[in-house]
């Protein structure tokens, strides 16, 4: 199996089509220039070192061991081996309101990022329990499964964005339905449900929901993102805020968390209810309840001996920056001078 130890050293390839680009403009300039001096042949005889296909060879050597530099520091890693295990948790399903008023500011930065930050907290500090990541808004959809893959969870937590559904809304009651129909019941572990959410529920009965899941030992606890004033909901064109979102007379909207709404989700679910604020996210709370939680024995076929890689891919990286710096952009005219295939009359 192959992972990368600094995933996000990665973001650092876009950086070649840039240079890609530039040195393109800047040959195609170069172009425009020689040709302005006048006729090839005659400006070519003014400038015998001159060479046009060593700065290409160079820069393609230099591309590549930037590509290779940058995957090195990344630090790409190889499990050796899978070995099954035997492991004592609970399964936990993270279920995470995407919605638009999740980008009100009444929490730095805004609700949805203090409550991915605190997500990610959560799996630093989880050992053997499993766990699993719900999406929802209008509609809800299974980010993660249920796993022990950790580092997977994490990946999967920052691709998370208002965007990625479709149909707007805040429908809790299917998410906690979609949480239940996405655990196993037949491995008999604990199970629990954290909602994260500012408790605008328009979309259907989540008190209801939650009483199912608890009367299938299901625990559904509530995280409220918010505060009771509000704030406007930011709106967004091409990554930059534009504005905030208005109704259809034009007064901006306000969205306030509906903490009563949350308080009756979490009693149905005979779970604990907090109020996040940006000094706590109430996790800690959370857990302390999901603790309670009975932790059976379960078999995880996970990958061990994880080794490094970087060390050939910076190597490589250094021997081709080597190569490079000792290629002169100058022709060599000794080697130029040598006209094997000419032809003599």
């Amino acid at each position: 199996m192959l992972r990368f130890a600094n995933i996000e050293f990665l973001i650092g390839l876009g950086i070649i089509p840039i240079f890609l680009i530039i040195f393109i403009l800047v040959n195609r300039w170069k172009k425009r220039a020689f040709a302005a001096l006048g006729d090839k042949k005659v400006v070519m005889h003014m400038i015998p070192e001159v060479s046009f296909t060593r700065p290409l060879l160079k820069f393609i050597i230099f591309l590549t061991a930037l590509f290779f530099l940058i995957i090195g520091l990344a630090d790409p890693q190889i499990g050796s081996k899978m070995e099954e295990e035997k492991r004592k948790g609970a399964d936990l399903m993270i279920l995470l309101d995407v919605s638009n008023s999740m980008l009100a500011q009444d929490m730095a930065p805004s609700r949805l990022e203090n409550a991915k930050q605190a997500i990610a907290q959560l799996i630093d500090n989880l050992h053997n329990d499993r766990i699993g990541i719900i999406v929802f808004a209008g509609e809800a959809f299974v980010q993660l499964p249920v796993t022990t893959d950790y580092s997977a969870a994490k990946l999967f937590l920052n691709t998370i964005s208002t965007s990625m559904v479709p149909v707007q809304g805040t429908a809790i009651g299917a998410a906690i339905d979609l949480g239940m129909k996405s655990f196993d019941f037949k491995n008999g572990t604990g199970k629990a449900m954290i909602i994260i959410t500012d408790g605008e529920n328009h979309e259907d009965d989540a008190v209801t929901a939650a009483k199912y899941a608890a009367n299938k030992d299901v625990m559904v606890n509530v995280i409220g993102m918010g505060s009771e004033n509000g704030a406007p909901v930011p709106l967004f064109q091409d990554g930059k805020q534009a504005g905030f979102h208005t109704d259809s007379a034009g007064h901006t909207v306000v969205s306030k968390m509906d903490e009563t709404m949350c308080k009756e989700i979490s009693a149905a679910g005979l779970g604990a209810y907090v109020r996040a604020t940006n000094a706590n996210s109430g996790l800690n709370i959370v857990m302390d309840q999901i603790n309670k939680v009975q932790r059976k024995t379960y078999e995880s076929k996970t990958f061990k001996n994880f080794e490094d890689r970087f060390q050939f891919f910076i190597g490589f990286a250094f021997l081709l920056l080597v190569i490079e710096f000792f290629i002169s952009n100058r022709k060599n005219l000794k080697l130029s001078s040598l006209k094997l295939f000419e032809v003599k009359n």
